[in-house]
Parts: structure tokens; sequence; C-alpha cells
């Protein structure tokens, strides 16, 4: 049986760019943190939110994180191996 939704039901519900449960996060944080601002005149709840929702970016199932641990195991982490000839 095929379906009109894309991968016949199996792909991950998405949001906008964001996986769901991604998204989910980002509304209740970003509630969360609009009370401590209002309350508390503080603004890092909502800061920790914005880098959360950044790096949380989905773009063809990698997002931003995904890029950044790759870029700092190839760079960083694992061993360059040259062969000079």
């Amino acid at each position: 049986m095929n379906f009109i939704y894309p991968q016949d039901l199996k792909a991950k519900p998405n949001m906008w760019m964001w996986n769901l449960r991604d998204f989910a996060i980002i509304g209740i944080g970003t509630l969360i943190g609009a009370v401590f601002l209002i309350h508390f005149h503080w603004l890092a709840p909502l800061g920790a939110i914005a880098v959360f929702a950044f790096v949380t970016i989905r773009f063809d199932d990698t997002t931003v994180m995904d890029y950044i641990r790759y870029a700092v195991r190839y760079f960083i982490t694992t061993q360059q191996y040259f062969e000079w000839r």
C-alpha cells in the first residue's frame, strides 16, 4: 500500500526546519525563557534556546550540530595521514 506522505510513512515528522521533538523543545523553552525574562530580567535561557534552535536546524537529514561534529572530528580528533612521494 502506498501513501501520499513522503517515504511511505517512514519519514520522521518535521515542522519547518526542525524535527517535531526539537520544535517542541524550542517552543517550551521559549515560553520558560520568556517567563525568566519577564520575572527575573534574565536573558540566558532565551540565549540557550536560540543556540539550540540554531544547531538543530535540519537540511537534507543533516543538522548543523552534525556538521560541527564532523568538522571537529576531521580537523581535531582524527589523525590526518599524508604520504609524500
